[in-house]
């Protein structure tokens, strides 16, 4: 059942500040992993729960996937809880905090691991 996957889903803290920073705009998951202070996986896994839920939608734009709320694609019940996350996150610290770093954040690419190379010795 989706509704109550979107419950459940709202019941994490993570998962609330997620939908803050989506309230704010479209995310990868480098940009929340920098705006929450979280790991990569804690990232991903948040945001796929809720896209899971039917909160989000996402895009893909080269090497980035995108996410975003799905305002037309979502329920009634869905919409009403999320204008409750909001209000309940409005003056909220953490909340307000994660959104200043969001502004700050950068898109960046995957790290790839460097090759390293023997210098010649010389002699």
């Amino acid at each position: 059942m989706r509704e109550t996957k979107a419950f459940k889903v709202l019941s994490d803290e993570t998962k609330m500040r997620i939908l803050n920073l989506l309230l704010q705009e479209e995310c990868c998951v480098c940009e929340v992993m920098q705006a929450l202070r979280i790991s990569q996986s804690k990232a991903s896994r948040g945001l796929t729960a809720l896209y899971d839920a039917g909160f989000l939608k996402m895009r893909k734009d080269g090497l980035w996937s995108l996410y975003s709320i799905d305002k037309g694609g979502i329920q009634v019940y869905q919409s009403q809880l999320i204008e409750a996350v909001k209000e309940a996150l409005k003056n909220n610290k953490v909340a307000d905090e994660d959104r200043e770093r969001l502004s700050k954040a950068e898109r960046v690419g995957p790290v790839r691991a460097r090759e390293t190379h023997a210098q010649p010795s010389v002699g």
